[in-house]
């Protein structure tokens, strides 16, 4: 990193906190960007013209080869057999050919992107042809051969398209997360991403940071010539406990966004042979898990992805908890109780013909389950109600599996007893299907509630590497305020604030950091 740093300086005499205000004035301007960082991104070889297929690989109707960098005119004049370039931003049919055999390579459209205004914020050329892989292949060979082009590293034009200052380090990852969406929301989360709104967030809390920062620093420099009144400090500390408490605010997300991002795990839990696995097959629409009448048939978590409103659901089988020798199954339990716990959302599955005359009654029997998956019974019932236990029981769905074989009289008594369970409930069939719906629907409105609406409110966190970075700048504001007394250290702990938000937009960055977003691109991306 070179930093070139042009400082005027005054000299008066100072009291000694001034001088170490200097110090910490000089740390200041590097880390909030006051003076810009020339980052080496040895890595980019910007001199080099980079090229690679950015459609997607297999045959298709149409392939896309994008080429970025200070060769990608001359490298279009020469396969078009042009010294004119074409109107830019225009697609134009071209015949396309080896400039060195002079054998025509295909047919195909020419769109020519001149660099600021393009993706990557470089001269760029796309390359519109048939989508065969001899075309794709040819067109690789020839593009490879010229003089200062290569083949594209993974992610590298979105990294060129960051260091040209065209995206920020968020826009950069929804915009990974827009290409790997699988849901609906999961896209309009993307999408919402990288079009900026949590981009612009983060940045105006910066610039309310570096504000505060900017005004701490003229009371100690220019106090003692009254130059600055005393309410400046006074209006920094209403500003600060103001930014503290949206900060806050926004770590209170109950991780909607993170697990929007990577899916809700929901496991199915139960005795043996109660029907978990073919529920898990009804929901996926395929034999995903081996059904047996013999108990016992699970010893692994089974997962599979499924789509359940828009949403992405990962929906894990488990073995069932049952007391056992059996060291196999043993395994098998114990990863089920670790899964259960892990879990969002977890479905808990019982046989509707059990003998409500004898044993436990309902709500003991459900609170003994509970009480297996790691989560105490009802003991001290007030303090466990004033914490998390009314939101905890909200993550269950109770099943009653095999109403099928019930009497009409036994349906009726269990529908009575499901009236007065704390749990949220259905009855289903997997082997006729009655109810299934009605528990999709409850499944779909848990897995909505857990994920929230992506385009509701102010942009929700995405990336642990996001929350750690707020935690981090709420710390430092928390250091502030306990330290407000001495104003330079406190100024100094803005400054550590202001760096942490910086490193999630990118104003501040490492090569770790953006070998951690850049790696999962896929090339030509």
């Amino acid at each position: 990193m070179k930093f070139q740093i042009s400082v005027m300086c005054k000299i008066v005499a100072r009291p000694l906190h001034t001088y170490t205000q200097c110090f910490y004035s000089a740390r200041y301007k590097l880390s909030c960007g006051h003076y810009r960082t020339s980052c080496s991104f040895s890595e980019f070889h910007h001199f080099d013209t980079i090229f690679a297929l950015s459609s997607g690989h297999g045959k298709c109707g149409v392939a896309v080869i994008r080429v970025s960098g200070p060769r990608s005119a001359s490298s279009l004049k020469m396969l078009c057999k042009t010294e004119e370039l074409p109107r830019p931003r225009f697609a134009h049919l071209r015949k396309l050919f080896n400039p060195v055999t002079f054998e025509p390579i295909d047919k195909g459209l020419v769109i020519w992107f001149p660099g600021p205004d393009s993706f990557t914020g470089e001269d760029c050329t796309e390359y519109h042809v048939h989508g065969g892989q001899a075309v794709i292949t040819e067109m690789a060979n020839v593009l490879g051969s010229l003089e200062g082009v290569r083949h594209a590293e993974a992610g590298e034009f979105t990294k060129r398209a960051f260091a040209n200052g065209k995206l920020d380090l968020t826009e950069v990852e929804g915009l990974g997360d827009l290409i790997h969406a699988e849901t609906e929301a999961q896209r309009k989360q993307a999408l919402r991403q990288m079009d900026g709104e949590l981009s612009r967030l983060y940045t105006s809390w910066r610039k309310q940071i570096i504000k505060y920062t900017a005004n701490l620093e003229a009371y100690i420099d220019f106090a003692e010539d009254d130059n600055i009144e005393d309410h400046v400090v006074n209006q920094v500390h209403i500003g600060v406990e103001q930014l503290l408490s949206e900060l806050e605010d926004h770590l209170r997300d109950k991780r909607q966004g993170e697990i929007l991002r990577s899916g809700v795990q929901v496991a199915i839990v139960g005795e043996p042979n109660v029907g978990k696995s073919s529920l898990l097959n009804s929901v996926c629409q395929r034999p995903a898990a081996i059904v047996s009448p013999l108990a016992g048939t699970t010893r692994d978590v089974v997962e599979t992805g499924v789509n359940i409103g828009g949403y992405p659901v990962l929906l894990s089988d488990t073995a069932g908890l049952r007391e056992t020798q059996d060291t196999v199954e043993m395994e098998g339990v114990k990863r089920a109780l670790q899964r259960a716990q892990q879990a969002d959302i977890k479905v808990l599955m019982m046989d509707s013909n059990f003998n409500h005359n004898a044993g436990m009654e309902l709500s003991s029997l459900v609170f003994h389950h509970i009480s297996d998956l790691g989560i105490s019974p009802i003991s001290d019932v007030e303090n466990q109600i004033e914490n998390n236990y009314v939101n905890t029981l909200d993550n269950y769905i109770l099943v009653f599996n095999k109403i099928d074989r019930l009497s009409k009289d036994d349906f009726m008594k269990l529908k009575t007893i499901m009236d007065g369970c704390e749990l949220t409930s259905c009855m289903i069939s997997c082997e006729s299907g009655e109810g299934l719906d009605d528990f999709v629907k409850i499944l779909e409105t848990k897995v909505a509630q857990r994920c929230g609406n992506p385009l509701a409110g102010s942009p929700s966190l995405t990336q642990t590497r996001h929350r750690q970075h707020i935690q981090a700048c709420v710390g430092h504001l928390k250091q502030y305020q306990q330290l407000s007394d001495d104003v330079v250290i406190a100024a100094y702990n803005l400054q550590n604030a202001a760096r942490e938000i910086g490193k999630i937009t990118g104003k501040i960055t490492s090569e770790e950091i953006l070998d951690v977003i850049f790696r999962d691109f896929c090339i030509g991306k």
